[in-house]
């Protein structure tokens, strides 16, 4: 039973950034199950479900059929939505794929609460110099679209990464990130573009 509520836990902060106030009181009172399909028209938290469910049941023997069939829906999303973000990255609560499509992420990368992720993003891996490794993502970070994060480098609480940026060294907290190579442009931070946190 922990297991279960570890996914539902996971996957109800998650629902909660796509869905209106009004909307998550109702998807919590129908059931997990039930809501799930009326939202079915959502891809990024349909692959979010599968996703979460995959990550809490990874070597659960007692698991191993649901596992199986959590799997294959897992992987039947990979390819129709094109989000590939293993799922034993380790992503805090509350995250949100904006749009699907092209979208790549290094099993290695640690990501924090509260992330917005858009289409076109890849947190890849460098593999030699001194940013050899994959970055960490803290909490509350907007990654516009097309943004690519390279290498062992830490990106800041509250921040927001513009879109096509390459950001290849760290960014502090509270800071708007853009261009190519990417610089700070302001230190607004990630407001506005990261909405219905959950704690």
């Amino acid at each position: 039973m922990g297991l279960l509520f570890q996914f539902k836990e996971l996957f109800l902060s998650d629902a909660r950034r796509y869905l209106e106030d009004q909307t998550f009181g109702k998807f919590q009172r129908k059931g997990l199950f039930r809501q799930y399909y009326s939202i079915r028209q959502i891809p990024g938290l349909r692959f979010s479900f599968w996703m979460r469910l995959c990550s809490v049941l990874r070597g659960k023997k007692a698991w191993i059929p649901l596992y199986i069939i959590a799997l294959n829906r897992y992987n039947h999303y990979v390819y129709k939505y094109g989000i590939s973000i293993p799922f034993n990255t380790k992503i805090g609560k509350g995250f949100y794929i904006g749009h699907f499509g092209c979208i790549v992420v290094s099993p290695s990368a640690v990501i924090g609460k509260n992330v917005n992720i858009s289409q076109g993003v890849t947190i890849g891996v460098t593999n030699r110099g001194d940013k050899a490794g994959v970055a960490t993502i803290g909490d509350v970070v907007y990654i516009g679209p097309g943004a690519k994060i390279i290498g062992a480098i830490h990106i800041g609480n509250n921040v927001a990464i513009g879109a096509n940026a390459v950001v290849t060294h760290d960014v502090p907290d509270n800071a708007v990130v853009a261009g190519v190579p990417a610089r700070i442009i302001s230190m607004n931070g990630a407001e506005g573009y990261v909405n219905r946190k959950v704690e």
